[in-house]
């Protein structure tokens, strides 16, 4: 969450930038980068932002000011210098022949004059001479670019980092707006850029089938669209009703015209629906008249967006402007404002999430913001509360945070109860009554209750069913909650069980209210389906702290099958062993999930529900697909020293691509060690342990055949 940034850094953001000295300034942009990288990954890998569109804006434009006074600060991982976030697992990355950039944005009027001002600097326009813009809605859903290949679409990615994106060709081919052949004439190599989105109308109706079935609902439109289009099954993706705009373009073997406007003809030509209204404007004026047409508009729309974006219609000035690191020059994204809402805090109740941790919620008194009621709102955590100084029975200003998830912005000083008394955060859990506590460095509370805690142990079955996990149709977050409160199901193994407990049940799901035997044959037919598991999905599934999707994937790698990951979690929890060591020496491993895997396996109670559930379930070994052949399948790696061709992280993924287990220190298990230049302890290391050792041409040489297998290429031998 961004308060977990935000305890240490509230006095610095309270500095106006003027007045931040240079080591504030540098302690401040790095942590900025971190926040906003952390905040980059939840909206764009896991489709669930935590703060408003504004509020990230304004990280966003907070470090460029810094940046601005302190040029000699800018880091390599600055902001400025990326888009979005790094493609998430679960899909084959591909390398964007033209970068899919970010847009700059303007927030008021005067941002919108600087503009246009910015664009007559750059090109040595007078001011009077008018600047045709083309102003089109900017969508709310999910860049996707579609690949054409004289005229057939041949693969379609998301936007990722902006240089990678993922492979969603499967998926895309779903979607019923996107032509799997373009109509007429086009260039040979042909790549339309839009967004993929889901419209209100079969959002809604969407949400309803998933809870009339108990399943967990979409909290809007983007994210709907967003999990849909990335399901690593492309039959749920076939069933969610998709559509597709397109407005862009990136590689095309010819000229797509002398205009926007043009273009876009050309787009509509092709089969494609493109994002409308849409004018030509040519002045400031009229761009800000239709900026505010198109936000009274907006209500009616079928579709979400959240502003309005300006291009320079023209494209050969286009192609003069050029781009800065991330955005062009010659387009900005005119945002809307946050909307608001006034109402009454009438209680503030705490929620225990799967991982213990305790969530304060603001009971409302409930008010429609931006067309939707809401009558609950997070608070974050205490540090929120007390920065806020938020009480019961404040009058409240609530926005809905990117007008999709309601926080509480402050509070109404003028409006106070006089009985209105500060917030005192519970120190025991609401559920358990065991001791909540906060952790160094920490700003959530959690319970120390483990599995004796209900509300974790509840928690953790909705995630052992998500989607992500055991993925079990059928069986969502509402009925999960329902079957728990009925005593059928308390741990994992129960969820395998109950069908035949239910047959034998005097009172069976099939006679309860709602029910029928086609549902409950569904259902039961549903969790049969998943007595099969791949091993990264199980690892997930745990529900171990700090174990994510791509923390479990490595851990299955490494490992490869059910038995050898057990078999080395039970022994690290010897921390002198030599399986702790082993823990440890996996890349992106660290001492922090290191403790998370071996305290959860410390745990008697957590060995006997997984046995359990492992005599109702198959786990597969991990088996990384299009590997077959290459050299270094299954083989440990380490790279030390300066790589010469490519950096170090591109190394690691082509290796991980190959099939190979990437380490980060050497031992009797290394199979090779990658040595550049200005190589280290790791190459005596690895010397030291008679560890096989090859320069960077060496490593080239034994997996460029492997390279261009899997990249579907012929090797020497082919050609």
């Amino acid at each position: 969450m961004t308060d977990l940034f935000a305890q240490e850094e509230q006095s610095l953001r309270a500095t106006p930038v003027d007045r931040l000295s240079r080591e504030d300034a540098e302690r401040e942009l790095e942590a900025l980068a971190k926040e906003i990288a952390y905040h980059d990954i939840r909206y764009h890998q896991e489709d669930s932002p935590e703060i408003s569109d504004g509020e990230y804006d304004a990280l966003r434009r907070r470090n460029e000011a810094i940046e601005a006074r302190f040029p000699d600060l800018v880091r390599e991982d600055s902001p400025s210098k990326r888009v979005g976030a790094a493609p998430a697992a679960g899909f084959r990355t591909v390398r964007h022949s033209v970068p899919m950039l970010s847009l700059g944005n303007a927030f008021n009027d005067e941002d919108v004059a600087e503009f246009l001002n910015r664009i007559r600097r750059f090109l040595g326009l007078p001011a009077g001479v008018p600047i045709e813009v083309v102003a089109e809605p900017k969508i709310d859903g999910l860049s996707c670019s579609l690949r054409y290949e004289n005229g057939r679409l041949v693969r379609a990615t998301t936007r990722g980092d902006g240089v990678e994106g993922e492979d969603v060709t499967a998926n895309v081919m779903t979607i019923r707006d996107i032509p799997r052949r373009l109509i007429g004439e086009a260039p040979a190599v042909t790549e339309v850029r839009g967004e993929v989105y889901m419209s209100r109308s079969d959002f809604l109706e969407l949400n309803g089938r998933r809870a009339a079935r108990g399943e967990a609902v979409f909290a809007n439109p983007r994210n709907a669209a967003a999990g849909s289009l990335r399901q690593l099954d492309p039959k749920v993706t076939a069933e969610r009703p998709l559509r597709f705009f397109a407005y862009s373009w990136g590689e095309v073997s010819d000229a797509m015209g002398r205009t926007q406007m043009e273009a876009r003809r050309r787009l509509k030509s092709w089969g494609f629906r493109l994002n409308e209204p849409c004018w030509l404007v040519g002045s400031l004026e009229e761009l800000l008249g239709h900026y505010k047409t198109l936000m009274e508009r907006r209500p009616d729309l079928d579709f979400d967006i959240d502003g309005v974006v300006y291009k320079v219609n023209r494209l050969d000035l286009q192609d003069r402007l050029g781009f800065l690191s991330r955005t062009p020059r010659w387009a900005v994204a005119h945002k809307f404002p946050a909307e608001q809402a006034r109402t009454r805090l009438k209680a503030i109740t705490i929620q225990v999430g799967r991982t213990g941790a305790l969530t304060p919620v603001a009971e409302l008194e409930p008010i429609t913001v931006g067309g939707v009621v809401v009558a609950r709102a997070t608070l974050h955590n205490e540090d929120e509360i007390a920065r806020k100084d938020i009480r019961v029975g404040d009058m409240v200003i609530v926005q809905r945070a990117g007008d999709v998830i309601p926080q509480i912005v402050g509070v109404v000083p003028e409006h106070r109860p006089t009985t209105a008394l500060p917030y005192s955060f519970p120190e025991v859990c609401p559920d358990c009554g065991s001791v909540a506590v906060r952790e160094e460095g920490e700003a959530v509370r959690r319970c120390s209750g483990g599995l004796v805690c209900p509300a974790q142990s509840v928690e953790r079955l909705v995630h052992f069913v998500s989607r992500d996990a055991f993925d079990i149709e059928h069986l969502g977050e509402k009925l999960v909650r329902a079957f728990w409160a009925e005593g059928l199901i308390r741990e994992p193994a129960d969820i395998f069980t109950l069908e035949a407990r239910n047959a034998a049940s005097p009172t069976p799901v099939e006679k309860r209210e709602g029910w029928g035997e086609a549902s409950v044959g569904r259902l039961f037919q549903a969790i049969s389906s998943r007595r099969r598991i791949e091993l990264h999905r199980f690892i997930f599934a745990m529900g171990i702290r700090h174990i994510g999707q791509a923390t479990a994937k490595l851990l299955a790698r490494h490992y490869g099958s059910l038995e050898a990951w057990i078999g080395a979690m039970e022994a690290a929890v010897d921390r002198t062993s030599q399986a702790y060591g082993e823990l440890l020496g996996i890349e992106s491993i660290g001492t922090t999930t290191a403790e998370a895997l071996v305290g959860f396996f410390a745990e008697e109670h957590n060995g006997a529900a997984m046995r359990r559930l492992l005599a109702e379930v198959d786990v597969e070994d991990f088996v990384l697909s299009g590997t077959e052949g290459s050299p270094v399948a299954g083989k440990t790696v380490v790279f030390t020293g300066t790589l010469s061709r490519m950096g170090r992280n591109e190394a690691k993924a082509m290796a991980e691509r190959l099939g190979a287990k990437v380490a980060g220190s050497v031992s009797k298990k290394t199979d090779f060690v990658i040595a550049g230049a200005e190589a280290g302890s790791k190459l005596a290391k690895a010397r030291e342990l008679g560890v096989t050792v090859l320069s960077e041409e060496e490593w080239m040489g034994l997996v460029s055949g492997a390279q261009r297998a899997a990249a579907g290429e012929p090797s020497t031998a082919d050609v």
